[in-house]
């Protein structure tokens, strides 16, 4: 039971921050090309928010991604102390850049996977607007504070 906790604590801690990052960086894009959402977003500013979040998401998330690999894939007892151990070694062996070993693929990636993740998340959104138009009264109500 031990090593599931410690798998989920190493998922946990990695994709809570990488995808708050993400989603917040997608947004703020979003907010500052469609002025605030009074415009509808362009299928470019879409692309540009959507590989921005992608980038935000693994410049977060990369270190602790780096280090979760290296205690999976090191044999049983490398690491007695678990992910400390990992970067402690991997800082005293190989410094502060190796967290961020193998972005370079990883942002090529990055950019237009989730671009297009986004293209599609907001084409579906106004696909369902058509279909499922909001009525007026909704629209117009005062939002809760």
């Amino acid at each position: 039971m031990r090593i599931w906790d410690y798998k989920q604590r190493i998922i946990f801690d990695t994709d809570i921050p990488a995808s708050g990052m993400y989603f917040l960086t997608y947004e703020a894009i979003k907010d500052y090309i469609t002025n605030n959402g009074i415009e509808p977003p362009s299928i470019l500013g879409t692309i540009v928010a959507g590989g921005a979040a992608g980038i935000a998401n693994w410049a977060v998330g990369m270190p602790p991604d780096v280090l979760k690999s290296r205690l999976q894939t090191a044999p049983e007892g490398t690491y007695p102390r678990g992910i400390r151990d990992v970067f402690k070694h991997l800082m005293k062996n190989e410094g502060p850049l190796a967290l961020y070993k193998g972005i370079t693929p990883v942002l090529l990636r990055a950019f237009p996977a989730n671009a297009a993740c986004f293209v599609g998340f907001e084409l579906c959104k106004q696909f369902l607007d058509f279909l499922f138009p909001r009525s007026k009264k909704i629209e117009e109500r005062e939002p809760n504070v």
